[in-house]
């Protein structure tokens, strides 16, 4: 499995550390240092399968020999703490091949380190671990002053800045995931902190002190190199018995890109993080039996696949909000505005299609949730200008959002929307700037390229403040960095206008093809376009390259005037074809006096006429990450710049030096936009998202280039631009109930797994606020006549219709009944549903006020007290139980009490139903108490870890007192007793001394001292 490992250190004298010494070690050679007269022979050290000395180009050459290259630098500095090199070890892909992973580290360090101005050492270790799997890792060592002919000069101050290694960090994930889709090996790295991704393990491949040792002598490298096992398998241990405590860690891992998974998965996962065999078994066991596992069935290749409580928690809060959003209808936009809108975009020169004049009809209606899926180039930003004007018109304010910074700015130039990415976005929202209101229309552009989780955050959000959204996107196109699909499953679900008619190209053939890119059917696009000689194959990579080029060429110069792409798969395609057509320009005299300036990818040679792109958002700038445009000055310290849509742009360098040439640029990057022509070199990486993207952004043509040496046959091109990676949801799976399966093997009923389903998707910290509050609004007198507030929330179909809140089941009373109860004139059953909402409502207004201005002990004014007593009194009347069951119901789902409030009743009428039969059937289901106990039990240990981490003692005892009268509690309850044996495993039970199970709990989690139970 990919592993991520980037580490950078300085190796200097003060830590009695010698450059000779270290390298000699890293390259398993024998060298002299002159400085001390000694000889470093490590020349028998074993799993060195690459060395060599890259060399910038102004640097002499006598340095290729490693000798005198450490030599000197020992020689040049003379302090006796001087810093002598900088060092840069990553871990390579083991799924690589030896000769992959050396080039894959050689294109790194040239990129990266020998472009701007570094000598590197680089050396390539296939070492084994103690299982016999490869370990491979590259160690470079870096000079860290500036080179000539004539040999050092300065120490270059800039290669120290933390934000370089920052970027080192990014480039190699980067770099290494290009490698493996190219190579079509489903793995790949992430170069964020363990902690910054959201998992609590400890990253596995950080090496330590041990290995500095070596540099003077201290230590021989077989010590060393045990020494590094020894800490690697120690790191690995740690991990897995933490994980074997908390499965739940290593599900979080797991799930991180991807909704659903496998078996192999888990293995995976459980082998990096875990030692030996033994343990290994243990963390499979652990997350095999974890109680928040879920088996959703099998897929298409009939493996069994599974997911998480908490990933089906998001996904159900996700639907819940879009639900919400869409059953919402205060966003009417009138004909007249929209009239208006397109009479103006028509004396514009902008005539709508029926297709998209049906897309504007659909988003300006009067519903929260809108959906368009359009294929590219269907003139969706055009459709969506329009739509901008009309709720403009209507009053409402509209934003924009995408999740990259080109594709905010497509949606903005295109549309005329104020746009900026979801990140920045959300970054402000948690500084309590710029949230949305009731009054606004988000847009979210490039939809499908939204994760799950995100997508919830921001779809959630808007629900609550009643904010209208539309998704805009396609689902075939590139997908979702992190898990899920959700735009594709808020659209199965939900529905919304698809606009087909493609529009970008001029030429109807293009069009049908774009549609045929749209719709799977790449081989027949791609013979649409062979047919008019648009494919090319060439005998190498390197032919195909020059091909390419030498078309773009023709193409620039017969019409200069045409916007135009280079696009492919990796960025190592992308600086070579970014060089190539840049010597073309320059021997075409296009370009002016040339400059070499550093920038954020190092050293680049930039001339006025240069195609650029900008790398990072600056809003000070008005760019995107992806922006592109022409040079029109440069010097050494600033370079300005025409954009595209025809701005000028000055800055200075030492401010925004994220620039690179533009010639040419991924696939990724070119999402949402629009050229003239593209020019398009196929590699082994790509599948159908990818080739859809690539081979739609053009208005005139496209050329596809491809080579023998990468795809034998043509028939082997269109096999690879075909495959289908489309990321999965975990409700794709089992369509009736993505819960089906796992309720069942825990013998939950139907009508139960509903209430399970609901359980899940509140946040449990907030149940709790909102449960102490209410525990706290209730009287001794409530509390003696009250029922178990304990039971499981709900959420369920049937019982009442249109806002009835019907009577308890078992409770049935007559119309005249009701009116002996609440002395309420109840003529017909219509009058006693209407007197029943009334009831449910002021109910619920009257909760809202207390818990809106309670104090810390839960308590309103005395007014506002007297009012819920009073609700509570009148609810009582009119249904016996019901305000017990209306609040049991807000404890799980805290939102309903303003809903409620408001007087829409369908949501909580149904969650009232299904809390009474909670209610009155609870106690005769042995089963589901056994689960309540298991639950309860594991939320409190989870409580107490975190209350121990943090230093809470006294919390943390009060946790464990708890638990303590748990397990007390068992002893007087023999038939709950006997169900949670079968629940050892997950109660944390991990060694067994026969006595009965409350006995064993306390031993096991070491409680109960004290407490009454004999150990």
């Amino acid at each position: 499995m990919a592993i991520y490992h980037l580490h950078v250190k300085v190796i200097g004298r003060k830590a009695g550390s010698s450059a000779v010494a270290s390298a000699a070690y890293r390259s398993a050679s024998r060298l002299r240092d002159e400085r001390i007269e000694r000889t470093h022979d490590f020349s028998a050290k074993r799993g060195v399968v690459h060395s060599e000395v890259l060399l910038p180009e102004s640097a002499p050459e006598v340095w290729s020999d490693r000798e005198r290259l450490w030599n000197d630098v020992e020689a040049f500095e003379i302090r006796k703490d001087a810093q002598l090199a900088r060092e840069v070890e990553f871990a390579l892909p083991r799924e690589l091949s030896q000769t992959q992973g050396i080039e894959l580290a050689r294109n790194f360090v040239e990129a990266e380190f020998v472009s701007r101005g570094m000598v590197a050492d680089l050396n390539v270790h296939w070492d084994r671990a103690e299982d016999g799997s490869p370990k491979p890792h590259a160690h470079v060592m870096l000079t860290m002053r500036s080179v000539d002919e004539n040999g050092f000069g300065a120490k270059v101050r800039d290669w120290n800045q933390t934000e370089l290694v920052e970027r080192w960090r990014e480039r190699w994930a980067e770099l290494a995931n290009e490698r493996l889709a190219e190579l079509d090996i489903d793995a790949r790295i992430d170069h964020r902190s363990l902690e910054a991704q959201g998992i609590a393990l400890e990253p596995q491949t950080q090496i330590g002190a041990p290995a500095q040792r070596i540099e003077n002598g201290g230590l021989d490298a077989a010590g060393v190199e045990a020494d590094r096992a020894e800490l690697h398998r120690e790191i690995a241990r740690n991990n897995g018995a933490r994980i074997i405590d908390d499965p739940t860690l290593a599900l979080d891992a797991i799930t991180h890109q991807q909704s659903t998974f496998t078996r192999r998965d888990i293995a995976k996962f459980a082998h990096r993080h875990s030692d030996g065999i033994d343990q290994f078994n243990d963390v499979m066991g652990a997350i095999s039996n974890a109680p928040n596992l879920v088996e959703l069935g099998k897929d298409g290749r009939g493996e069994d696949r599974f997911t998480t409580r908490q990933m089906i928690e998001t996904e159900q809060r996700l639907h819940r909000a879009a639900d919400r959003m869409a059953g919402e209808e205060q966003h009417a936009v009138s004909q007249t505005h929209r009239e208006a809108a397109l009479a103006h975009a028509k004396h514009r020169g902008l005539a709508l299609s029926d297709e998209q004049t049906g897309a504007l009809n659909h988003i300006a209606d009067a519903r929260g949730l809108g959906v368009i899926v359009g294929f590219a180039g269907t003139g969706k930003s055009a459709m969506l200008g329009v739509a901008r004007q009309a709720w403009a018109a209507a009053g409402y304010e509209v934003r924009g959002a995408a999740l990259s910074g080109i594709a905010a700015e497509n949606l903005e130039s295109g549309s005329g929307i104020s746009s900026r990415t979801i990140a920045s976005m959300e970054h402000n929202w948690g500084l309590g700037r710029d949230l949305l209101t009731a009054r606004d229309v988000l847009v979210i552009d490039e939809a499908g390229m939204v994760g799950t989780r995100q997508l919830e955050r921001v779809l959630s959000h808007a629900a609550n403040v009643g904010a209208k959204v539309v998704l805009v996107g396609d689902p075939q196109q590139l997908q979702a960095i992190e898990a899920g699909a959700a735009f594709r499953s808020i659209h199965e679900r939900h529905g919304g206008v698809e606009i087909g008619q493609v529009r970008r190209q001029r030429e109807d053939w293009q069009r049908d093809a774009t549609r045929d890119l749209a719709t799977g059917r790449i081989g027949r696009a791609i013979g649409a376009y062979d047919a008019k000689g648009m494919v090319h194959q060439a005998a190498s990579r390197d032919e195909a390259r020059s091909d390419l080029v030498e078309r773009w060429d023709r193409d620039r110069q017969a019409e200069p005037q045409a916007s135009r792409i280079i696009l492919t798969h990796t960025n190592d395609e992308v600086r070579a074809l970014n060089k190539a057509a840049r010597e073309r320009m320059r021997a075409a005299g296009d370009l002016g006096d040339e400059l070499r300036v550093d920038v954020e990818r190092g050293a680049r040679t930039f001339a006025s006429g240069d195609r650029v792109m900008f790398l990072r958002n600056e809003r000070g700038l008005g760019v995107k990450n992806g922006t592109l445009g022409v040079i029109e000055e440069v010097s050494i310290q600033r370079i300005t710049v025409q954009t595209d849509d025809g701005r000028s742009v000055r800055f200075d360098l030492k401010d925004y030096a994220h620039i690179d040439h533009g010639y040419a640029a991924t696939i990724h990057k070119a999402q949402g936009m629009t050229v003239d022509r593209t020019h398009v070199l196929a590699t082994p990486g790509m599948d159908a998202h990818g080739t859809y993207v690539a081979l739609s952004r053009h208005r005139d043509g496209m050329d596809l280039h491809y080579s023998g040496d990468d795809f034998a046959t043509r028939e082997r091109l269109v096999h690879t631009l075909s495959r289908d990676r489309a990321k999965d949801m975990a409700s794709d799976y089992d369509q009736i109930d993505p819960e089906k399966s796992y309720a069942e093997r825990r013998g939950i009923s139907f009508r139960q797994r509903l209430v399970e389903i609901v359980r899940r998707v509140v946040p449990e910290k907030l149940r709790d606020r909102i449960g102490e509050m209410l525990d706290g609004l209730r009287s001794p007198t409530d509390a003696e006549s009250g029922q178990d507030r304990g039971r499981s929330p709900e959420r369920g179909d049937g019982g009442a219709q249109n806002g009835d809140v019907g009577p308890a089941p078992g409770r049935q009373a007559s119309a005249r009944g009701a009116q002996r109860e609440t002395d309420l004139p109840v003529d017909s059953e219509a009058a006693l549903r209407t007197a029943r909402t009334k009831a449910l409502v002021r109910h619920a207004r009257a909760l809202d006020a207390v818990i809106g201005s309670g104090n810390a002990d839960g308590q309103g004014t005395p007014e506002q007290m007297r009012e819920l007593r009073g609700a509570r009194t009148a609810f009582e009347r009119i249904r016996p139980h019901g305000w017990r069951d209306a609040e049991a119901a807000y404890v799980k789902n805290p939102e309903m009490v303003r809903e409620a409030g408001a007087g829409r009743v369908n949501r909580i009428v149904l969650a009232l139903q299904l809390e009474t039969e909670i209610r009155t059937g609870l106690e005769a289901d042995p089963i589901r108490r056994a689960d309540r106990f298991v639950e309860r039990w594991q939320k409190l240990h989870r409580t107490s870890l975190d209350q121990y981490q943090a230093g809470d003692m006294s919390g943390y005892n009060s946790t464990r007192s708890a638990m303590s009268e748990m397990a007390k509690s068992l002893e007087r309850d023999p038939q709950l007793e006997s169900l949670l044996a079968n629940y050892k495993k997950v109660l944390g039970i991990q060694v067994e001394s026969g006595r009965r199970l409350g006995v064993e709990l306390a031993f096991n989690h070491g409680i109960g001292s004290g407490r009454g139970i004999g150990i």
